[in-house]
């Protein structure tokens, strides 16, 4: 699987847990930031890494590594930092 793979999946699972509240015309790149560009909440990215979890199994401890992120680090995170956590566990 190539980090596009990653980011189509990751990309399909973010709408998935906004959903309705999905009002973003760009596209979700690497370079997307959690917080700034979309917007996600602290309950939205519970979900989202509920479904990851579901997705990709133990091998990927994503609350794990989140929660030893720092809070420069959270505010900062963006989809390709989880894309690249992601391949890096497979």
């Amino acid at each position: 699987m190539t980090e596009q793979d990653t980011l189509q999946v990751i990309s399909n699972m973010i709408r998935e847990v906004v959903g309705e509240d999905w009002n973003f015309d760009d596209p979700i790149t690497m370079d997307s930031t959690f917080n700034g560009d979309l917007e996600l909440e602290s309950i939205e990215f519970v979900a989202l890494a509920e479904r990851m979890t579901a997705h990709y199994g133990d091998d990927v401890d994503f609350a794990g590594w989140f929660s030893k992120l720092s809070f420069e680090e959270i505010v900062e995170l963006t989809v390709g930092d989880v894309v690249r956590y992601v391949d890096g566990c497979r």
